[in-house]
C-alpha cells in the first residue's frame, strides 16, 4: 500500500518543507503540490522540499500544457528529478477550463493536447528528438534537451472526466483520478480499466492513487470550516461526472463561484456549501477517515492519496494521519 500528500500552492512556500519532512518521517510516500494559476509556484516549492528531503518522491499535480509550455516542462522535470536524486513524478493534465479563462486561453482538444504532449515528454526524457506534428504541437527536429536526463520520469495524469480517466489506463504510468466523494472510486476504476484493457495492459502497471480531500481533527466544527473553503473555491470547476455523482449540477456551484471570483468574499461562499458538496471529502476524527477508506480499499485501492485541506492544521493533520491512518492499513488494524 502507498500512501500520498497532495497539497495546493496556497500556503507560505516554507510551510511545505515542514510539511514535506512531517510526512517523510511519518511513512508518506510521495509528497505532491498544485500549481494553480496566480498563486505560488509549485516548481520552486518543490525545489525547497527536494533539497530538505532525502527519501519521499515529490511531484506537480498537476501542470497543464495551456499556461505551462511542454518545452519548458520537460526542462523542469528533468531538472527537478536531477535535483532530488531521481524522486520527481510528473503530474499532468488539460488543467481546469474555468481558470484558463481568466488570462484568455480557450481549452481546446485537451485530450489531445496532454496526449501530445506526454508523447513528447517521454521522447525528450529519454534523451531523444521530438519532432511532433500535431493538432496541438508542432515540433521540429531540434526539439530536444540539451543535456542528458537522469531517467524517463514518471507520468501521472490527473483525471476527472471519461476519456480522461481511459488514458490513464492506455498509456500513463500513474493516474491522480479526483475522487469526490471517495465512494466515486466505484465510478472511476471501470473507465480506466477499459482504457487499460484496449492498449493489452494491466492495472498492476499503473499507480492508481485514489486521490480524497480530508479535513481531519476533533474540532468537527474546524475542520468542516476548512474542508468549506476547498469546496468553495474549486467545487465549480469539477467534472460533470463528479457532480453527477454528487447529485449537484454547475448551477449549485455558480453561487459559490461569484461570490469567491467575482466578490471575494470567502465567508459568504463558504456559508453556501451544503451538506452534499461536503460530501465531496472526508471530515472528522482519524477514525472516522478510516471507516471511510475501508470501502476504497475493499474495492482494491493500493495507493492512498489524501488532498487539502488536510484540516484545520494541516501539519498537525500530516502527523496523526501519519501516526494512526498509515499503520492501520499497513496491517496493524487488519
Amino acid at each position: 500500500m502507498k500512501f500520498s500528500l497532495r497539497f495546493n500552492n496556497d500556503l507560505p512556500a516554507a510551510e511545505y518543507v515542514k510539511m514535506a519532512q512531517a510526512a517523510e518521517q511519518a511513512g508518506f510516500d510521495q509528497f505532491w503540490v498544485s500549481n494553480d494559476l496566480f498563486l505560488r509556484s509549485s516548481p520552486v516549492i518543490l525545489t525547497a522540499v527536494a533539497t530538505a528531503t532525502t527519501r519521499i518522491e515529490i511531484g506537480t499535480c498537476i501542470l497543464n500544457p495551456y499556461s505551462f509550455d511542454p518545452a519548458e516542462m520537460a526542462m523542469m522535470a528533468a531538472t527537478l528529478d536531477e535535483l532530488s536524486g531521481g524522486r520527481f513524478n510528473l503530474g499532468l493534465g488539460s488543467g481546469a477550463a474555468s481558470f484558463l479563462k481568466w488570462i484568455g486561453i480557450d481549452q481546446q482538444l485537451p485530450l489531445t493536447a496532454v496526449q501530445e504532449t506526454a508523447q513528447a515528454m517521454r521522447a525528450l526524457l529519454m534523451g531523444e528528438r521530438a519532432a511532433v506534428a500535431g493538432k496541438f504541437l508542432h515540433w521540429t527536429d531540434e526539439a530536444y534537451l540539451r543535456f542528458k536526463p537522469q531517467r524517463p520520469v514518471p507520468i501521472y495524469l490527473g483525471a476527472m472526466s471519461p476519456k480522461m480517466l481511459q488514458a490513464i489506463g492506455a498509456w500513463a504510468d500513474g493516474g491522480l483520478p479526483l475522487l469526490f466523494p471517495p465512494e466515486h472510486y466505484a465510478t472511476v476504476l471501470p473507465y480506466i480499466r477499459a482504457g487499460a484493457d484496449a492498449a493489452g495492459r494491466s492495472l498492476d502497471q499503473i499507480d492508481i492513487a485514489a486521490c480524497v480531500w480530508c479535513s481531519v481533527s476533533e474540532d468537527r466544527a474546524a475542520a468542516v470550516d476548512a474542508l468549506s473553503e476547498k469546496i468553495a473555491y474549486y467545487g465549480h470547476a469539477m467534472s460533470p461526472l463528479i457532480w453527477s455523482e454528487l447529485g449537484l449540477t454547475a448551477a449549485d456551484f455558480a453561487p459559490l463561484e461569484q461570490a469567491v471570483m467575482v466578490e471575494n468574499d470567502m465567508a459568504k461562499a463558504k456559508a453556501l456549501v451544503t451538506e452534499p458538496m461536503l460530501r465531496i471529502g472526508i471530515v472528522g476524527t482519524p477514525k472516522e477517515l478510516i471507516q471511510r477508506l475501508e470501502a476504497l480499499v475493499a474495492m482494491g485501492v493500493k495507493h492512498l492519496s489524501f488532498g487539502p485541506p488536510l484540516g484545520p492544521d494541516p501539519l498537525e493533520a500530516v502527523s496523526v494521519i501519519g501516526r494512526e491512518v498509515i499503520p492501520y492499513f499497513r496491517g496493524a488494524g487488519n
